[in-house]
């Protein structure tokens, strides 16, 4: 049981319900224990409650998401209970999975990151070819900060994510003040930074909050605001020390903004609430392809690239089965998220909640039919739905206005976006999750999925 509670800390299981899982385990091996779970410890009482002779220990892991360890986790969960393994067996499989390595190195992960910090340029905030390189660039260096250097020191693990955000906007501000608009800071910015965006914990949080886990959904939620706000300040902070190192800079900035607007007479009515200019970039019908928003028909081979890469940078075995089942559900879930945006622009909730429907439906029902790991199947179509969500509700940088009146407002309407996204995340998969379990027989195991 404690060899259990480890592992489900450690590799990103699903919080709200680990209690469950747990007391599932407790009640089939008859272990007569009690759980209590907050943020990043697990409680765990040996005993009899009304004798005095009880048994408690302290479970304490910092997870992040390992697919593949996961995945092994439930396996070894789902065989103990279902009898076919032995208790000795199953914990020397767990004791096995969490002492084994990262199974991929440091430099394939800042490969990994390096793609899907270019494609979701493209994808959500829409950037063009060449932002996308500047974006990829940006993800790797992330990447490797936060695995190698913040991991060795505590002291600048506390301010990793502030320095990141504002080397990002830095560098992002700097090729965005170069005379001729080649590149565009928005989309830069927002896609150099969507990898450490807290949209996960507050996805977490609105889960154990729907869940009557008040303790922990509230603590998580608070922490990511706060944590948002953070990162909007590290940009604002970013911006502004280009803008004040350089003293021409501002003059290009507001000489390349008078540009862009150009005065009719007439009257215009608008047919819906979209923006022409997609993430805040202006383009020019006339610049050349690599200037502009990449076609439509990319899609078909950015979208499945950034799943796959993903679910790699989550620590997926490349060789498996489960692999192609995460890239197709991940796939399916924006083709939700672009057909609602259609009809819907710019409600960040209502399409975020289409996509998690349809990914909780199939991720349910493959766990059900296939007999496959529910959550480990659908957290890369999760994942996905965060920043397409936020790039379609507006994206992560509104404006270009970097005065330090608005830093705080601005991080705060993030830090909103994002809870919006979440909570018709959460809306969607608690909805699939009725259409599938409120049908057929009742599960021996506890849920493992969102």
């Amino acid at each position: 049981m404690l060899k259990l509670a480890k592992c489900l800390l450690a590799f990103g299981a699903p919080s709200h319900r680990i209690e469950s899982q747990l007391a599932t385990a407790s009640q089939i091996l008859d272990a007569r224990a009690s759980f209590v779970h907050i943020p990043n410890i697990i409680i765990v009482t040996f005993g009899d409650e009304d004798m005095t002779s009880v048994e408690t220990h302290f479970v304490k892991a910092n997870g992040r998401i390992a697919l593949t360890a996961l995945q092994g986790v439930h396996i070894v969960y789902r065989k103990v209970l279902h009898d076919k393994m032995t208790v000795e067996e199953g914990t020397k499989r767990l004791a096995s999975i969490l002492s084994a390595p990262p199974i991929y190195s440091l430099l394939v992960r800042c490969l990994l990151a390096f793609v899907c910090g270019s494609t979701i340029c493209v994808l959500a905030f829409g950037g063009s070819v060449i932002d996308m390189w500047i974006s990829g660039v940006c993800a790797f260096v992330l990447q490797y900060l936060g695995l190698n250097t913040a991991t060795k020191s505590a002291t600048y693990a506390n301010v990793y994510e502030i320095s990141i955000a504002i080397i990002v906007s830095f560098v992002a501000r700097a090729l965005g003040t170069i005379p001729g608009r080649l590149f565009c800071y928005n989309a830069i910015a927002s896609a150099g930074v969507v990898l450490i965006l807290p949209g996960f914990t507050i996805l977490i949080s609105a889960l154990e909050l729907t869940s009557r886990n008040i303790l922990c959904g509230s603590v998580r939620m608070v922490y990511a605001i706060i944590y948002t706000l953070f990162l909007g300040f590290g940009l604002t902070i970013g911006s502004d020390l280009y803008l004040v190192l350089n003293k021409h800079a501002r003059h290009n900035l507001d000489k390349a903004e008078a540009e862009r607007y150009t005065m009719y007479h007439g009257t215009f009515h608008a047919e819906n609430g979209t923006s022409p200019v997609p993430g805040g970039c202006y383009r020019e019908p006339s610049w050349p392809w690599w200037r502009k928003e990449l076609p439509w028909w990319t899609l078909f081979f950015l979208v499945p690239a950034y799943s796959l890469c993903s679910s790699l940078s989550n620590l997926q075995r490349l060789r498996s089965w489960q692999l192609l089942v995460m890239v197709v559900f991940a796939c399916c879930a924006f083709v939700a998220n672009r057909l609602s945006n259609n009809y819907l622009p710019g409600k960040s909730d209502i399409i975020s909640a289409s996509g998690a429907l349809v990914i909780g439906v199939l991720g349910n029902v493959y766990s059900r039919v296939m007999r496959g790991t529910a959550f480990t199947a659908m957290v890369t179509g999760v994942l996905f739905l965060v920043p397409s969500g936020i790039g379609q509700g507006g994206g992560l940088l509104s404006s270009d206005e970097t005065s330090s009146t608005q830093q705080y407002s601005a991080g705060l309407q993030l830090a909103i976006r994002i809870i919006e996204v979440a909570i018709g995340i959460t809306v969607g998969l608690f909805v699939s999750q009725i259409f599938v379990y409120a049908l057929g027989r009742r599960k021996n195991a506890a849920h493992f999925a969102f």
